[in-house]
């Protein structure tokens, strides 16, 4: 009885959630992310992620990575590309000099964060700088992430704790500055000792404790002259807007530098008021699973981590995919050939080499690539075995599109499926061998009754009701497979398993009444003369792809019922005043019946 007064307590708490929505919009508005790449395909590749909030608000730009020897600031940054927001924006760029990450070096030709004050000569350095500048345009503050030297002190304590120090403090230009256009005074002092406090008391060792650093960097007296051509400088003396550089120790772990420099922006997101909604850490050690690779221009081929990929001399080589535990700040390295990043570049192999994989500056994975004379067309590895003939199989992996969105899957693995969902086998990726001589077969689908030649690729299956159950694996239409297939046999399979789709509930909406939940079954009472209208449809498939509601009566179809369009109740109402007995509201997915709300006249 109580798991039954749970479950009614969680459904009824699920309503209320919806309903809270649709009162109040600007809950439900839609996140948005913009994620825009510049210099694309160049050792310089500039990835920046715009996150809009629910609401509006202060937007804040983080940079890491400005000086490629500083990984706390970029692997910060990094966690927040994916961040979604309830209120206010983010600007993140993670990685604001890739190349200098990638070598693991403060700077190639000069210091990026010495290049604003548009000082020549025009380098890529310059490039970036000019994209920068259009971000700080765009912000109401700037975090500039770095790693630095030692511990910052007032006094001078000793040669590793000083005020020539940068390590564990927040660093502005000015303690305080009047923006001359606008009158507005920008209280940094204030703003950084806040912030230090805050993340001071999640630090308990009182010697890693942040404090404020003002470089004072237009005052003649100053020891930071160089400053004056940096990002912060630039944001607040050019811009008007607070800037600060977050710079934690070199002398501590990188763990522990991404840990403070999240509770500084944690911290700065707090005072400008842009409050998180998802913020995602993420630590694991960086791991390589598999390299995409194309031979001569023909389909490529998935290679693992460590496994050896075997060409003829002179062949072309192209890597086209690193797919890896991480998404951002990854470079496939031809060892002897191209640069620091070459992925999607052809490159003639004459001899062999490795192909190294790094997330930013660290090594992560790694193939080989060995010149092979012998044809590779599968062949018998051990013929002596009787009629169990053995043949040596490149990796495979499925390439699909379901319901419009692509995917790649693993030989051997499965997908879950909602009945009703439009599957397209796309191709197979396997070795670079000619794959005419293979057949890619989706048992119990058959695309042409009078010529069913097995292939299925490039069909549109639709899940639902083009596949015979006779067939599937269980007998009973849950789970079937896919098989590739040559003259020799079985090479790879991939499973799909099905499950029935169903109506969880309805919202529907009566003039002059305010919002109800409805679950199948349930009956919706409407006055004469009144329109309901069907505000949203909540089911288990995936954007409600395919599913929409009718309104049948005794099993007829009467008319389609739109979202957010009234239905008036006189258009069902017979002769004497009453809706005939059986009108009711059907959520379907092509043939399949979901669920059914009664209509009922008062």
């Amino acid at each position: 009885m109580k798991k039954a007064i749970d479950k009614k307590a969680g459904a009824v708490f699920i309503c209320f959630f919806i309903l809270c929505l649709l009162f109040y919009p600007t809950l439900s508005f839609a996140q948005k992310k913009v994620h825009s790449v510049y210099f694309e395909g160049t050792d310089y590749e500039l990835h920046i992620y715009r996150i809009y909030g629910n609401e509006p608000g202060k937007t804040l730009l983080l940079i890491g990575g400005i000086q490629g020897d500083e990984p706390g600031g970029f692997l910060s940054a990094d966690h927040y590309a994916d961040i979604s927001l309830a209120k206010g924006n983010l600007i993140v760029v993670p990685r604001a000099n890739f190349q200098s990450i990638v070598l693991n070096r403060r700077k190639i030709n000069e210091d990026m964060n010495r290049k604003f004050a548009d000082d020549p000569p025009d380098n890529y350095e310059k490039k970036v700088v000019e994209i920068l500048k259009k971000m700080i345009a765009e912000s109401d503050c700037l975090l500039n992430l770095h790693d630095g030297s030692g511990f910052y002190s007032e006094k001078w304590e000793d040669s590793n704790r000083n005020p020539k120090r940068f390590g564990q403090s927040i660093i502005a230009d000015s303690e305080i500055y009047t923006v001359e256009e606008t009158g507005r005074v920008i209280e940094l002092g204030n703003m950084a000792r806040i912030v230090a406090g805050e993340i001071n008391r999640d630090i308990p060792d009182i010697g890693l404790h942040f404090h404020f650093n003002n470089h004072k960097t237009r005052e003649d007296a100053t020891i930071h002259r160089e400053q004056r051509k940096s990002a912060t400088y630039y944001a607040l003396y050019s811009c008007g807007i607070p800037a600060f550089g977050i710079e934690t120790s070199k002398s501590l772990s990188t763990e522990t530098n991404v840990r403070h420099h999240n509770l500084a922006i944690n911290s700065f997101m707090k005072l400008f008021d842009i409050i998180p909604e998802m913020p995602g850490v993420n630590l694991n050690s960086p791991q390589l699973k598999y390299l995409v690779v194309s031979v001569n221009d023909s389909i490529p081929i998935a290679v693992k981590d460590n496994e050896t990929l075997y060409v003829n001399s002179g062949d072309s080589v192209m890597v086209t995919h690193i797919e890896a535990n991480y998404e951002r700040g990854l470079t496939a390295d031809v060892v002897g050939h191209g640069s620091i990043s070459d992925i999607r570049r052809k490159f003639i192999i004459n001899e062999p080499t490795k192909v190294v994989v790094r997330k930013d500056y660290f090594p992560c994975g790694s193939i080989s690539l060995a010149i092979d004379e012998k044809s590779d067309e599968a062949t018998p590895e051990s013929p002596s075995q009787g009629d169990e003939k053995r043949f040596k199989i490149s990796k495979i992996l499925f390439k699909t599109r379901v319901n419009g969105t692509e995917r790649i899957d693993e030989n051997r693995s499965r997908i879950k499926l909602i009945k009703g969902d439009k599957l397209e086998i796309i191709d197979i990726i396997s070795g670079r061998r000619d794959h005419s001589n293979l057949v890619v077969n989706f048992k119990g689908y058959v695309c042409n009754s009078k010529n069913n030649t097995g292939e299925d690729r490039g069909y549109v299956i639709n899940t639902g009701k083009d596949l015979l159950s006779r067939y599937s694996l269980d007998k009973k239409g849950n789970s079937y497979q896919i098989v590739v297939s040559n003259k020799n046999g079985a090479v790879g399979n991939l499973f799909v398993d099905l499950a029935e789709p169903y109506l969880k509930y309805v919202i529907i909406k009566v003039d002059g009444g305010g919002l109800g939940c409805f679950y199948p079954g349930e009956t919706v009472a409407v006055e004469k003369g009144k329109a309901l209208k069907l505000v949203d449809i909540n089911t288990n498939v995936g954007g409600n792809s395919g599913v929409g509601a009718f309104i049948t009566s005794a099993g007829s179809f009467v008319g389609n019922m739109n979202i957010d369009e009234p239905v008036m109740m006189c258009d069902m109402i017979d002769g004497e005043g009453k809706i005939p007995v059986g009108y009711r509201i059907e959520i379907r997915r092509d043939d399949i019946l979901l669920g059914t709300v009664s209509l009922r006249l008062i």
